[in-house]
């Protein structure tokens, strides 16, 4: 049981510690997305490496991880009502959902009482994470691994309508697609150009909006772009390319409310993944570093 000061600093820590900027929450969200699909929802993505280990945070294929400041503040705040009480992997939960009302999505009831890991390895990234390129057989077996449904993917896919994606993660789709190279022929040709001036294929470039209509906006325009086949990875556009995930992707274009409310309860399915409770796991005092 929390006493009132933990409880309090509990309730209002995360999504107080959140910036109203738009960008900021919206990170918040693109890390909560991929926690726990790792080692669960332990809170290991938000260790630091060790000069003997590299951590989740550093394997390639989270680059674009931002947003731990978020989550050390929040903390902060909670270690000095309520030392050693509340979870480093609670506080991130917290956080994403309090995020994601921040940028216009549907608020949810988030189960406390997880405790923290303390093992995060980059190697174990490596077929946890879906790739860019997944098509749906992949990221059924990705998401289905961790007891997540087809229906759930689709929906959390949704996440994509807010946030940043590094150039290499969709490159190939504008200059060397297939066996024989080339362009994608199932991207939409304004897009490609649009995208080959943001990403030339030499030379610096910057990362792009996940949904170039409204970046920083929760709402199905994810969707409408992979309908209009302007799905920035092949791993979005691969949603259309499946009658089972199109008809879902296609639903959420002209009804927002199901959407959202689907997003909600994949996220509370996701945030029950592999989770460390009772005498499992311990309660990390700072977040960065195993406790």
């Amino acid at each position: 049981m929390l006493d009132s000061a933990c409880l309090v600093a509990f309730i209002h820590g995360p999504g107080r510690m959140i910036s109203p900027t738009p960008t900021r929450s919206i990170i918040v969200i693109i890390d909560a997305c991929l926690w726990c699909v790792v080692q669960g929802c332990d809170g290991s993505v938000l260790l630091d490496s060790t000069p003997g280990n590299q951590a989740e945070k550093d394997a390639a294929p989270n680059s674009s991880l931002r947003g731990f400041e978020v989550i050390d503040a929040a903390k902060t705040r909670l270690e000095q009502a309520c030392y050693g009480v509340v979870s480093c992997a609670d506080v991130l939960a917290f956080a994403a959902r309090d995020a994601l009302a921040l940028v216009g999505g549907s608020s949810y009831q988030v189960p406390a009482g997880r405790r923290d890991g303390n093992v995060s390895v980059a190697g174990e990234t490596n077929g946890n994470l879906p790739p860019p390129t997944a098509n749906v057989n992949q990221l059924n077996q990705i998401f289905g691994s961790k007891g997540l449904s087809q229906a759930q993917m689709v929906a959390l896919s949704g996440a994509h309508t807010v946030g940043m994606a590094q150039c290499s993660s969709f490159s190939s789709r504008l200059y060397s697609y297939g066996t024989n190279g080339g362009k994608d022929p199932s991207m939409d040709p304004a897009y490609l150009a649009t995208l080959s001036t943001q990403c030339p294929q030499s030379g610096a470039s910057q990362p792009v909006a996940m949904d170039p209509v409204t970046p920083n906006t929760f709402d199905t325009n994810y969707y409408a772009n992979v309908a209009a086949n302007r799905g920035l990875l092949a791993s979005d556009q691969a949603l259309l390319a499946d009658n089972s995930t199109a008809a879902q992707v296609l639903g959420y274009t002209t009804s927002p409310g199901t959407f959202q409310t689907d997003f909600a309860s994949a996220m509370v399915a996701m945030g029950a993944i592999g989770v460390l409770t009772g005498n499992q796991g311990t309660i990390r005092t700072n977040c960065r570093v195993v406790g």
